[in-house]
């Protein structure tokens, strides 16, 4: 029932994958105090080579985008260099590793990086605690100028020319989960007046930003994007998130992208200003390689597949419990199951 994820996909004109299972991105917090990727880092990606494509923990594209202890950077030349150690043993061994390019936005923490604003689409906060970090409350956001929007694209594309530096195959937006991307994507967080809020064109115009940046920098065919239209973490919902997420993914059908990631912990949960399953919605808008996430198993993800639900299918917590994932299903051997304790996984 599984053997078609192990049949080749042509992601683009230079990546095949040797298989349809990626590896989600699954923040570890095993970063070093200066943000540098660790030879643990490398021992674990490197373990999971086998995999079609790995999308690498979420990484900040700068300072101010910090909001979880020793999670890795993508701004420093240290941290360029310690990168490029992991991805030489994933490709030594054999695998191919996407760059997640993330700055969590309101979600940010001074504690990380000293004196300065938390930045996000409008100046309204969330309620709650620093993960791992629960002294520390999260702090109420300034909205971002015009200007430093146009800084943050600028921050984008460079994280992105860094990561090509650091030999990742192609990048992953992180515009999904609450995080500063999605902060813009939805009503709950943007009520801004100006060019970047009040209509679904505008709303959805950052992440655009963003991706024609990053494309313009590396290429189009090595750029993905990670989008939550159905707010459930850190988000509350919104009626009217719904056409700007029409209108967004129209967009993106010009773009030639890699592929869309859906951002979601569990696939089973249903939208109702959605219609139903979120990466149903986005399947039924979007016309690009999709790649579905979310509690699947092998056999759920390749009957979904199957189904033509979506092209690719990530797996999280299994992939954490199994180093050896691919193997084990390849040869119908019995999955060890995910335990908390397992070095657990923020998102």
């Amino acid at each position: 029932m599984t053997d078609a994820l192990f049949t080749p996909y042509k992601l683009n004109n230079s990546i095949t994958l040797s298989n349809r299972i990626l590896m989600a991105p699954l923040t570890r917090c095993m970063a070093d105090d200066k943000l540098v990727p660790t030879e643990e880092m490398a021992a674990y990606y490197t373990r999971r080579a086998d995999t079609g494509l790995i999308i690498s923990e979420a990484t900040i594209i700068r300072p101010d985008g910090q909001g979880y202890p020793n999670t890795p950077g993508l701004f420093t030349d240290e941290q360029i260099a310690g990168w490029k150690k992991i991805t030489t043993s994933v490709h030594n061994a054999g695998g191919k590793i996407f760059a997640q390019l993330w700055h969590v936005g309101r979600v940010a923490h001074p504690y990380f990086f000293g004196e300065g604003d938390v930045l996000s689409a409008s100046s309204i906060g969330i309620e709650g605690s620093v993960p791992r970090m629960r002294e520390l409350t999260f702090q109420t956001p300034r909205a971002a100028s015009t200007e430093e929007i146009a800084q943050l694209v600028t921050d984008y594309a460079q994280a992105a020319s860094n990561a090509m530096a650091a030999g990742f195959d192609g990048v992953e937006i992180h515009g999904a989960n609450g995080y500063l991307i999605d902060q813009f994507l939805h009503y709950a967080a943007n009520q801004r007046d100006d060019k970047y809020g009040g209509t679904p064109e505008n709303m959805a115009r950052f992440a655009l930003e963003v991706v024609d940046a990053v494309a313009d920098k590396i290429g189009a065919d090595r750029v993905a994007l990670r989008l939550s239209p159905g707010a459930y973490f850190l988000m509350q919902s919104h009626n009217d998130d719904r056409a700007v997420f029409d209108y967004l993914l129209r967009e993106l059908n010009s773009r030639d992208l890699a592929f869309v990631h859906i951002g979601i912990f569990d696939d089973s949960m249903t939208f109702d200003y959605l219609g139903g399953h979120a990466s149903d919605y986005v399947r039924s808008i979007y016309t690009g390689t999709l790649v579905g996430v979310g509690g699947y198993t092998a056999e759920t993800g390749a009957k979904a597949m199957a189904d033509d639900r979506f092209d690719l299918v990530a797996i999280g917590r299994p992939m954490i419990a199994n180093p050896d994932y691919i193997h084990r299903v390849k040869n119908n051997e019995t999955l060890v199951a995910y335990e908390e304790g397992m070095l657990q996984e923020l998102v």
